[in-house]
């Protein structure tokens, strides 16, 4: 008789926290053989230059067949862009969808132009360039100007 209460506790403790922590979680059972890849490897597989995330990536987690994904920075981060040395600003977790050739409903950098800070929603890699959306508007830059992954200013990167 204990035993059966037992295993509906432990039954009923499961279910809550899968229900409490269900993002990560399941992101993480549906890319175990993400484990060896870093995540500036997996832009590059996906078309994209390393340089679009900074070196202080501590882990990301993806799930396979909804693109969904969230990048962990441990901290807020800021970087000088190239070419034109747009300063940017990471948030310590960057959200999105990442397709081959498209990061879609991206949340988590934005970027400081004519006087104000714009969020990044969405970018593409379309041939050798790179288009960057900000709602309705977009910028194209050459891939090129990131294929090496940025330094955090005033910290270390790891």
């Amino acid at each position: 008789m204990g035993s059966a209460v037992a295993m509906r506790v432990l039954s009923l403790f499961i279910f809550f926290a899968l229900l409490c922590f269900p993002s990560e979680s399941r992101f993480l059972s549906e890319n175990p053989n993400h484990g060896n890849t870093s995540a500036h490897e997996l832009l590059r597989v996906h078309g994209f230059p390393p340089g679009l995330i900074p070196r202080n990536v501590l882990g990301y987690s993806l799930n396979d067949a909804t693109g969904e994904f969230a990048l962990d920075l441990g901290d807020s981060c800021r970087v000088n862009l190239p070419p034109d040395n747009y300063l940017a600003a990471y948030s310590r977790k960057l959200t999105g969808k990442l397709q081959d050739g498209r990061i879609a409903e991206l949340d988590g950098i934005r970027v400081r132009a004519f006087f104000r800070w714009w969020s990044i929603t969405g970018i593409r890699s379309s041939g050798d360039d790179l288009v960057f959306e900000v709602g309705v508007a977009s910028a194209k830059y050459p891939s090129r100007n990131f294929n090496a992954s940025l330094e955090c200013e005033g910290r270390k990167s790891t």
